[in-house]
């Protein structure tokens, strides 16, 4: 559910009052835990925490007004969200999976998304961890590298494309 608040306070004074509780708390280890070149604000409808322009100009590909997305919180229908570009790639999964195994805590996560239903669900320490060891200049270069491999043309035609190049024949 994408809010309409226009400040992340505006959006905190939204939710109901258990919702409020767990996304304040999950926003206090965050904001802790956050390198100085983030700033915090309401982007794509949730609390987004996000490299400005005036530190990466480009802003985020998919809409260069946007500033790069890094980490988001958001109160969803059936459960709360918390979106972690800090852990989208594979290394940094699985070692955000591992510390999470070793809390004894259930982790309910699709690729960089782990859902919750109220603060005592996560491990804390283990997203603090995570938002910890990426400052924004080290997820700048992570996000560069992901946008050069995602542009770069293949050397090599993919099967599928000589396949139906085949059959065209």
């Amino acid at each position: 559910m994408q809010s309409k608040a226009l400040t992340v306070a505006q959006y905190l004074a939204e939710l109901p009052a258990d919702r409020r509780a767990a996304i304040e708390a999950v926003r206090k280890v965050i904001r802790a835990n956050l390198d100085a070149d983030y700033e915090e604000g309401m982007q794509y409808g949730m609390i987004g925490f996000y490299v400005p322009h005036r530190v990466y100009p480009p802003g985020y590909h998919c809409d260069p007004k946007q500033p790069l997305p890094f980490v988001a919180l958001a109160s969803q229908k059936n459960y709360l969200s918390l979106y972690l570009g800090c852990v989208y790639e594979s290394d940094r999964e699985q070692w955000f999976r591992a510390a999470w195994a070793k809390t004894g805590k259930k982790l309910d996560m699709g690729k960089c998304c782990v859902r919750f239903k109220k603060v005592e669900d996560l491990a804390l320490e283990v997203i603090g961890a995570a938002i910890h060891r990426m400052p924004a200049r080290k997820f700048i270069a992570y996000y560069e590298a992901v946008i050069k491999a995602m542009t770069r043309k293949p050397a090599v035609k993919p099967k599928r494309a000589k396949a139906k190049a085949a059959k065209k024949k």
